[in-house]
């Protein structure tokens, strides 16, 4: 097994925002549901805590976009980590094609903590902020 640095850590959470990002804008919800552990959690404002592979589907089936969207993700920070969990702060924001063209409609913050599951990164908490 190779040894854990900040270097790999870092491109694991990188790549595990980004294949999220990717997913959830295609609504691949599957793929989304696969880069969480199985009792991963999902928070977001003025709701109650989404926890588990089941109850984040159905979310992810629920948001599946009906028309073009991106989520541009951007600032990330791993700001600990050790040879099996990370945390990650990301700035994001949502935008949206509609009849007048893209759209920024939200702007938001990512609070991420990270597992290692079987060599793979995984999402074991996301916490969305928006910002007003």
């Amino acid at each position: 097994m190779s040894a854990t640095t900040e270097a790999s850590v870092t491109a694991g959470v990188r790549a595990v925002i980004g294949a999220h990002t990717q997913a959830q804008d295609a609504g691949r919800t599957d793929e989304v549901v696969a880069l969480y552990v199985k009792d991963g959690v999902l928070e977001l404002p003025g709701t109650d805590p989404i926890q588990g592979h089941d109850a984040i589907r159905e979310a992810f089936t629920a948001w599946a976009p009906t028309q073009p969207q991106l989520h541009l993700v951007a600032n990330t920070l791993v700001t600990s980590w050790n040879d099996d969990e990370a945390t990650a702060e990301s700035d994001v924001a949502f935008t949206q094609r509609g009849d007048a063209g893209w759209a920024v409609l939200v702007i938001g913050h990512y609070n991420d903590t990270f597992h290692l599951e079987n060599g793979s990164w995984l999402l074991q908490r996301r916490s969305t902020t928006y910002q007003s």
